[in-house]
Order: C-alpha cells, then structure tokens, then sequence
C-alpha cells in the first residue's frame, strides 16, 4: 500500500466581474460552476494539457453530473480561490472536488463535485483517458488517481 502525502489541491485564483454579478453584486448562483469549470481546465493545463491540443487528438472532457452546495455568497470584486482535485480516476471519468473561497477572510462560498466524462470530439461516445495524462494526475499526488488508475 502507498502512503497518502496530503498535498494542497490545485488552485486557480480569479476575480467577481460585475458581470459575475446579480443587481445588488452578489454572484449568481450558476456562476460559480463556471468558475469551477475554470479551475479544471487551468489544471489541466498546470499537467501540461491544454483543452484545445487535446481536442485536435479528438479528446473532450465533458461535464456529466454535477453537485454544489453554498455557504456564502461572493461579490463584486472579490478574489476567490477556486480548487479542483481529482477525487477519483477511472478508465473514461474523472471525479472532481471543488471550492470556492473568498481570499480576504478564507471563507468557503461553494463547494461541489463533478463527473466528467472523457469523450471522442467526433462522435461524443467514451474513450479510456490517455495514458500520459493518467500518470500527470498520479504524479501530481492527487489522492483518488491511486485506487482505481486501472478500472
């Protein structure tokens, strides 16, 4: 059995925009999924995997499922912390964790998780997550890139 080193998850820093923002300046709700989504993609790209290179492999990593929970609404101006951590790897899917904290007081906003499916661009039908890019989670210490890396 491997020892587990916790690790701090990855973080993607951002700003709230007005336009992140509702009539009184508080962040809709959807939003922060988008910020979310932002936070994978730059993780993916930390591994050295850019979305657009991927998708001229005919690699797509899709949204499949997703649950967030809120604790505290962000606002205008606000910088945020935005984890993404791989919780589980299977042979077509990633299963991420995510948050979203408030810089100035570390205060958790969001959190969530989401399925994300790796498809084929031409047909959106699955295909098992490259090789390369299933060794780049596990060397990066995220812990569910361990248990299942062979499913």
């Amino acid at each position: 059995m491997r020892a587990q080193i916790e690790l701090e998850p990855f973080a993607h820093r951002c700003r709230v925009y007005y336009e992140d923002t509702d009539a009184g300046g508080v962040v809709y709700y959807v939003n922060y999924l988008k910020f979310m989504e932002r936070a994978r993609t730059e993780r993916l790209r930390a591994l050295g995997f850019a979305q657009s290179a991927m998708a001229q492999e005919n690699l797509l990593f899709v949204v499949h499922s997703s649950e967030a929970r809120y604790h505290a609404p962000a606002r205008l101006d606000d910088e945020l912390r935005v984890t993404a951590q791989v919780l589980e790897l299977n042979r077509a899917s990633l299963s991420f964790v995510q948050q979203v904290w408030r810089e100035k007081d570390a205060t958790l906003l969001c959190e969530g998780q989401f399925l994300v499916a790796c498809v084929r661009a031409d047909t959106f039908k699955p295909r098992a997550i490259p090789p390369a890019l299933r060794a780049a989670f596990a060397e990066a210490g995220d812990p569910g890139t361990h248990s299942n890396a062979g499913d």
